[in-house]
């Protein structure tokens, strides 16, 4: 078999799908791309047994046939070549490949694609489409929450809710919730719920920016997602989610807005001064006047700031995590950002306050204790 493919457009889209392949895989085979050569297309492959990832690639070729690549000898190649087009030439009696560049000649030996792990069928599935560009950025807000201890599996992946017309997406880690709802959606199916694992929603996030439209199909055991050059299929994460809705505060009356840019750098300036172990940084609002404070007991370290807000309520303290909190901001769109607050000891919620066309987006964190 013989086919010839441009060395940077191969790189790009090797790379795309390289970050499926694990570290530890208890199967040699899954630190191989697979190559299925069509004719004039090439179709490369990636998995951990739990997420795939497939590409397509227009290549010169009048063969077809399917062999097993290591990415990592593959992927160290084509980063040190410059762009030219290269010639694959591959035995099919024992899988031999010679790459042929402007440079040189290279060796290396594949694999039978027989062992590769077979792709999961789209059977019995429900299907809708809606804008790539909304559906990364809704996992982009979301994925923020997501839990990473393996021992809640249920909050180590987001939760998919469809209704008509609606993706709510929602990610939890018990400190902070984000429930970002897309309403640009293409959905006239039954209400549905499902938990999608963090790995491959980071996938989709980071390769689904050049597409225009996408198409989601979803089974009781696997998600797939299909763009115009891009196709992942992924298990989903078998377990209940936690009741969400019951954390949300129904009446959080006080209202304080700040310039998002100002108070994301006032935050980063005083947490500096934090405890290492709490990050905890105080907000006081006396009036339209904000000051923002941590302290080191430990080390005698202290920082002080005031800035100017916007504050509709009775004059309180309440402490949060700051780097929690600048996780969630930084998300966030638009010049002025909301807080609805009620307590010190009461969830504190977080929204833009010019939201986005097709987007209702609401971000929880939890206060922490002041002096704690």
């Amino acid at each position: 078999m013989r086919f010839i493919v441009s060395s940077g457009t191969l790189q790009k889209n090797l790379q795309s799908i390289s970050g499926i392949i694990g570290t530890n895989n208890v199967l040699p085979i899954l630190e191989s791309f697979l190559f299925d050569i069509q004719k004039d297309k090439l179709f490369v492959v990636s998995t951990d047994l739990e997420t795939m990832m497939k590409v397509e690639i227009d290549i010169q070729s009048n063969d077809s046939g399917m062999l097993c690549i290591q990415a990592k000898v593959l992927l160290e190649y084509l980063k040190n070549l410059p762009e030219q087009p290269i010639t694959f030439d591959i035995s099919t009696s024992d899988f031999g490949i010679d790459i042929t560049s402007e440079q040189g000649k290279y060796k290396i030996v594949g694999e039978d694609a027989k062992s590769f792990p077979t792709e999961p069928k789209a059977v019995d599935t429900t299907s809708f489409n809606m804008p790539a560009a909304e559906f990364t950025d809704g996992i982009a807000k979301a994925i923020i929450a997501v839990n990473n201890d393996d021992l809640r599996p249920a909050m180590s992946g987001v939760l998919f809710e469809i209704s008509p017309n609606n993706l709510t997406l929602v990610a939890t880690d018990a400190h902070r919730l984000v429930r970002c709802v897309k309403t640009d959606v293409n959905c006239k199916e039954e209400d549905n719920k499902f938990i999608v694992p963090k790995k491959a929603l980071n996938q989709l996030k980071n390769n689904l920016n050049n597409s225009t439209e996408i198409k989601i199909s979803y089974n009781t055991n696997h998600l797939f997602v299909e763009s115009e050059t891009l196709q992942l299929s992924c298990r989903l994460i078998d377990a209940k989610f936690p009741d969400y809705k019951v954390v949300i505060p129904a009446d959080n009356p006080f209202k304080l807005i700040v310039n998002r840019a100002e108070f994301m750098s006032a935050i980063r300036r005083v947490s500096v001064f934090a405890n290492k172990t709490t990050n905890q940084v105080v907000l006081d609002i006396v009036g339209n006047n904000l000051h923002l404070y941590a302290q080191d007991v430990d080390f005698s370290f202290e920082g002080n700031e005031q800035m100017p807000c916007q504050f509709d309520g009775e004059d309180m303290k309440i402490a949060f995590n700051a780097r929690l909190l600048l996780e969630l901001i930084n998300a966030l769109s638009g010049d002025e950002i909301m807080f609805e607050l009620s307590t010190p000891t009461r969830a504190g919620l977080i929204k833009p306050v010019e939201t986005r066309e097709h987007e209702d987006l609401l971000m929880l964190l939890m206060p922490l204790m002041i002096g704690a």
